[in-house]
């Protein structure tokens, strides 16, 4: 429904329409209180658009009423105190979780994605009700995109798209993934979305009346062998239709723009229907999908067969029962939205349909590699995977490539933690095997063993990687919380900063709180792991001004003491950030129109078509020190830059800044660091060139 002038009685009436229920007062209340704070008939319309999109998931009253309450945190108009008072638990919980999902700043970026995903995936860990009132919200806004100026709209479509359709998806909900790609393509390319509209509409008549015929067909089959069923014909969405224009297939190649479903009462009917349609039309054989037997990771469960129907023209069909169709269209939703009717089956099969979730939650708390976890959880799209069974016959769904070390820690991390070795098919194969549809794979195992660093090269899901890489990080904590204690008071001796002064009490609790870190030891773990800069840290207490000047005093100085400018004395001279030029250097003066001289490497790209040059050269004594960059590429697909960090601090450099990279899984590093001349340089590339895992270092 999307009418703009809904009532709480339309609201009422959607759900009695579900529930089997007759108390609906607590919606009506919570919709009432909200009213008393807020008069604005526009707002109050929208919060009961979002109502009306949860009921069209079967959302339970206590959704409904979150829904209405959290808009009062969002707003300020009341303390999550208050709605602790006057609301149960379960409310209390749904509205301040609703709550702090939308504080969350969206971003497109990966760092800040991976930090969404985290906590939209642990907010719904605890109820996924919470992520549905989110989704709800974010349809509404969609659909008066047109509020937000041009920019805004795209920047939030864009969101929209690579951000919370995503998550609708994993959860199944395909209404509300569908209508968020479709809405979002409507913003990002009007032109695009409106040509498909377009051709669809100039072929609509033709499409309805082929679909027609080959519904009646499908009917007289079903009809004439006393099937109970139920069918309709399947729109396409606009945006996966995009998708396939996009991939240069042709309009009219698109063959499941032809599409009919059919519902039946039980699984076995399903295969019966399956046989029928068969045996009337030809079907694809490589087009044929059983989503029964082997479930999607989200519970998905259908049969897909894609046939030659009527006028020799390709119709896909998918058979399921009444129950897979409302998992189908509804995803988990359809799980809790009758709570009060089910059964301990029922609430192990949505516990076991949720797993995919926790695996998920796990990858990420682990605070490994969350890049390239990211990229794994947004690209899964729920096809191009495998299905392999264990010797129960129980189903692993895994990613193409897959091995036995992925699968032996999709089972467990404990089963993947001891393996020691792999049967597929009753046959001994090696870890770096590659797993086939319908394999029968056994895990050999043994208490005493452990993962080797070897398998990070092995593994193909970057969920098993980081649950090796965290196997070793808790097996060296010890070693990185020294470590991180050396980096901070290494910093404060370089900062003159008193240890003393530094360390007292109510400064470490401000620390503490504002990095959320539960004590000294929980801080130097993070600062080891990179997660917080020595600099962060520091600044918490002393603000930045007089880092800035320290920076100011290192890059611009005075003429007669390390540089000299031929023919000119006491003259401001500035060294290079885009090439760093460090003593022994070759160097070149830049003369800029107000800043002095800025000296360049003579080999920096960005002065070779000038002609405002000055000879320069450095002083046989230099006294000041200076930033240099290198960027190193290793051959490993696990983080080395403690190792790195480490060592270049033994030969007593001071590391300025470090940034990891992940290429084609391989880890690469921009490290800055203060050095005295080439010297020092040459040292540190020396040093860093022995190490097995690196394979080039540049200059920066």
């Amino acid at each position: 429904m999307k009418n703009n002038n809904l009532t709480i009685q339309d609201i009422l009436n959607l759900l009695k329409k579900y529930l089997k229920i007759t108390d609906f007062s607590l919606v009506t209340e919570s919709f009432n209180y909200v009213k008393t704070f807020i008069d604005d008939e526009s707002l109050l319309n929208d919060y009961l658009e979002i109502a009306s999109i949860l009921t069209t998931v079967y959302a339970d009253i206590e959704t409904i009423s979150s829904s209405f309450l959290y808009h009062l945190l969002v707003l300020e108009k009341v303390t999550d105190k208050e709605i602790r008072e006057k609301y149960n638990l379960e409310v209390s919980k749904l509205v301040i979780g609703a709550y702090k999902l939308d504080k969350i700043i969206y971003s497109t970026e990966n760092d800040y994605l991976v930090e969404y995903y985290k906590k939209v995936i642990v907010g719904m860990s605890e109820d996924v009700r919470v992520i549905m009132i989110n989704l709800a919200n974010r349809v509404m806004n969609m659909r008066h995109i047109s509020r937000l100026k041009r920019e805004q709209a795209k920047k939030y479509a864009k969101e929209s798209l690579e951000i919370v359709a995503p998550i609708a998806h994993h959860l199944g909900i395909y209404k509300i993934k569908s209508e968020l790609e479709d809405l979002s393509l409507k913003t990002l390319k009007p032109d695009v979305y409106f040509d498909i509209v377009e051709k669809l509409n100039s072929t609509k008549n033709e499409r309805e009346k082929l679909i027609q015929s080959m519904t009646r067909e499908v009917k007289k089959i079903l009809d004439d062998n006393h099937i109970n069923y139920e069918i309709k014909g399947r729109s396409k969405s606009i945006y996966s239709i995009y998708n396939k224009l996009d991939k240069g297939r042709k309009f009219n190649d698109i063959y499941d723009l032809f599409a009919l479903r059919i519902m039946v009462s039980d699984e076995i009917l399903c295969y019966h229907v399956l046989g029928l349609i068969h045996a009337k039309f030809k079907p694809i054989p490589k087009r044929f999908k059983d989503f029964i037997a082997m479930p999607k990771s989200n519970g998905y469960r259908s049969l897909h067969t894609t046939v030659f129907g009527v006028n020799n023209t390709l119709f896909e069909i998918q058979i399921r029962t009444f129950e897979m169709n409302e998992v189908a269209e509804n995803g988990l939703a359809a799980h809790w939205s009758y709570k009060e009717n089910r059964s301990a089956a029922t609430l192990s099969s949505t516990d076991q349909k949720l797993e995919f979730f926790k695996t998920v939650i796990d990858n990420y708390q682990l605070k490994a590699d969350q890049a390239n976890a990211f990229d794994e959880f947004k690209d899964e799209k729920m096809h191009g995977n495998i299905y392999v069974f264990t010797p129960k016959g129980d189903v692993i769904e895994l990613p193409n490539g897959a091995t036995p070390i992925d699968f032996a820690y999709k089972v467990h991390t404990k089963v993947g933690e001891e393996m020691v070795g792999a049967i597929v098919n009753n046959k001994i194969v090696p870890l770096n095997y590659t797993l086939q549809d319908n394999d029968v794979v056994k895990i050999n195992t043994n208490k005493s063993s452990s993962p080797k660093l070897s398998w990070l090269k092995i593994a193909k899901l970057n969920q098993t990687k980081n649950k090796i890489k965290s196997y070793f990080v808790k097996e060296r904590k010890e070693e990185i919380i020294e470590f991180g204690e050396y980096s901070l008071v290494k910093y404060l001796k370089k900062k003159n900063i008193s240890q003393v002064g530094f360390f007292k009490e109510e400064n470490i609790q401000k620390i503490l709180k504002e990095l959320k870190c539960k004590d000294l030891n929980d801080l130097y773990l993070n600062i080891g792991n990179n997660k917080f800069s020595p600099k962060t840290v520091c600044e918490i207490i002393y603000p930045s001004k007089e880092e800035n000047k320290h920076l100011k005093k290192d890059i611009s100085i005075k003429n007669n003491t390390d540089i000299h400018v031929a023919g000119i004395s006491d003259i401001h001279v500035n060294i290079a950030s885009c090439c760093n030029p460090i003593p022994n250097d070759e160097i070149v003066g830049f003369i800029t129109k107000n800043n002095g001289i800025t000296i360049h490497r003579k080999n920096c790209s960005n002065i070779k078509k000038t002609e405002r040059l000055i000879d320069v050269t450095w002083s046989n004594s230099t006294k000041n020190m200076y930033l240099s960059r290198l960027k190193i590429y290793t051959n490993d697909s696990s983080s080395h830059l403690t190792d790195i960090i480490s060592k270049i601090s033994n030969l007593g450099i001071v590391i300025n800044n470090a940034i990891t990279c992940v290429n084609n899984l391989k880890f690469n590093y921009e490290l800055s660091f203060y050095v005295r001349n080439t010297i020092d340089l040459e040292n540190i590339i020396k040093m860093l060139s022995k190490l097995d895992y690196v394979v080039n270092i540049e200059r920066g």
